[in-house]
């Protein structure tokens, strides 16, 4: 037990945390969005896996990360437009939508990484990193832990600014009211379908940032369906945020935790079967949602169609 508390584990466990958060933070922060909207974003996966394609790209050839992490976001609003188009304008399953998408998305992204650049995966070495200084002088972690790369921190602002916005602003009213009344918005003169536009392409750009991390920075090179489920572990915790995006840290993080504790036990000298250790994210899904799924919260007209006039 002494030898799981000692700095080069912790380290490694909280780096490798923060690491594997910053994606499920992004992709649950645009589901949030997206279902207090009344959207059902089931092909959050998809979109995250257009912005790592297009992200990595951008930064393999312009050499900047923050080019790439644009370009994955513009990835991610493509992909959002095809449930823009099919889901808000045209009013079809969005479940059915989202699938479709996400398998949409495997099957182009693989085919044309292999048109690119065949069998070969180039990477990406040089990362711009800043350091904290207050957080880095904590005695028992090493400095290394808070060395990130300015997103990091952009996108915990941009949890505060989502709460702000949703909490304190008449468009964050008008997006409240669109996943849970959409027909008073409309009798209000707000347009639900513009509306919701904007919440599914405000989700698709997030994804498509939280896509974009993986392929740039956590691993340095894009390799087809890199994603594994960080899009629907996304959807999953927007859920149990029960609205309250505040809550997205905190959940992201505890199963960042769950996905990078196989580098911590190794440096402690456990020896874990590896098969048990890639179960533990989905292990911890499951359990959250067994101790917690009753409380999630769930917009009354999420995944409904809006007919405009329809009471």
């Amino acid at each position: 037990m002494s030898n799981l508390l000692t700095e080069p584990v912790l380290t490694a466990l909280v780096a490798g945390a923060l690491l594997a958060m910053v994606p499920l933070m992004f992709a649950a922060l645009g589901e949030s969005i997206s279902e207090r909207a009344g959207v059902l974003n089931i092909g959050l996966e998809g979109m995250m896996l257009f912005g790592a394609y297009a992200g990595f790209n951008g930064a393999l050839y312009i050499h900047s990360s923050w080019i790439g992490l644009l370009l994955g976001a513009f990835g991610g609003m493509l992909a959002a437009l095809v449930m823009v188009v099919l889901c808000v304008w045209m009013r079809l399953d969005q479940i059915v939508v989202g699938v479709g998408l996400f398998l949409f998305a495997e099957g182009v992204t693989s085919l044309l990484h292999g048109a690119q650049f065949g069998d070969s995966y180039p990477r990406i070495d040089h990362v711009s990193e800043i350091e904290v200084p207050l957080l880095s002088k904590i005695p028992v972690l090493g400095e290394s832990v808070f060395h990130q790369h300015p997103i990091v921190y952009v996108g915990i602002a941009a949890v505060f600014l989502v709460h702000w916005m949703l909490r304190r602003t008449s468009a964050g009213l008008n997006l409240r009211a669109a996943g849970e009344t959409p027909s008073a918005l409309d009798a209000a003169g707000v347009d639900v379908t513009r509306t919701r536009t904007l919440a599914v392409l405000a989700c698709g750009a997030l994804a498509g940032i939280g896509g974009a991390y993986l392929s740039i920075i956590a691993a340095g090179s894009f390799t087809p369906m890199m994603t594994q489920g960080v899009g629907f572990i996304g959807i999953v915790l927007a859920m149990l945020a029960r609205g309250k995006v505040m809550w997205v840290i905190a959940l992201s993080f505890l199963f960042g935790i769950s996905l990078s504790i196989s580098t911590a036990l190794q440096l402690a000298g456990v020896n874990i079967s590896t098969d048990v250790i890639q179960m533990l994210p989905y292990v911890t899904v499951i359990a959250v949602l067994l101790l917690f799924a009753r409380r999630s919260y769930l917009p009354s007209a999420l995944a409904l169609p809006y007919f405009r006039g329809e009471r």
